[in-house]
Formats: C-alpha cells, structure tokens, sequence
C-alpha cells in the first residue's frame, strides 16, 4: 500500500454531496499521515478548477507544474473527505508555503486554535 504525507496531491474517486456518484479527481492530502485502522485511510481536500465559481476559503495553487495539474486550479478547503489509501495516485506536492495556508483556512474553518 503506498503511503503519502501531507501536501501531496493526488487523484482519488470523490464522492460528492449532492449527488450519489464519485468521480476521480485531484486531492490534497490534509491528514498527517494514514489515519484509521491500519492506516488505510487519509484525508483529502478537494482540488478543483479556478475557472469555477470561487468559494470562501478556496487557496490557488501557484505552482501547477510541482502540483502535477494541467490548468489553474484551487484547492477548496470547504470540501473535506476520506479515502482509502488504495484509490490514491500519486501526481505531485503543493509547495510549502501553499501547503501552510491551506492547512490555516482548514484550522480556521474547523475554529481550531
């Protein structure tokens, strides 16, 4: 089973919310670590288009070539799901000061201290 750390993204099936379907997509990689029994799971916030309509809390992704994305793309720091670690693919890392915020607007969603 692969092992991932936090800030890489990857493509994994996300589930949506209001629909009864997944579709595979771009993620990043929140928890610190596997989490769950035998680390089979991670937590991933959702990366999406930039060309879609921007929530609060969204963060663009600067770097799309270390990201390994093709287009703008944001990660939408509202949208907060786990997934097992063997539907994920590897496909490149937010850079650190990226990752830093991110994980400030989780903190601040989540009214962390």
């Amino acid at each position: 089973m692969p092992t991932f750390d936090q800030g890489c993204v990857v493509r994994v099936p996300f589930p949506y919310t209001d629909r009864n379907t997944r579709q595979h997509r771009p993620a990043l990689i929140i928890s610190d670590g596997p989490v769950g029994e035998g680390g089979a799971l991670v937590w991933v916030a959702m990366i999406t288009s930039a060309a879609n309509r921007g929530w609060p809390g969204d963060w663009p992704i600067d770097d799309l070539a270390m990201a390994g994305l093709p287009i703008a793309s944001v990660v939408r720091c509202a949208k907060i799901t786990t997934v097992e670690v063997r539907d994920t693919e590897p496909v490149g890392r937010l850079n650190s000061n990226g990752l830093k915020a991110v994980m400030g607007l989780i903190s601040g969603l989540l009214g962390a201290a």
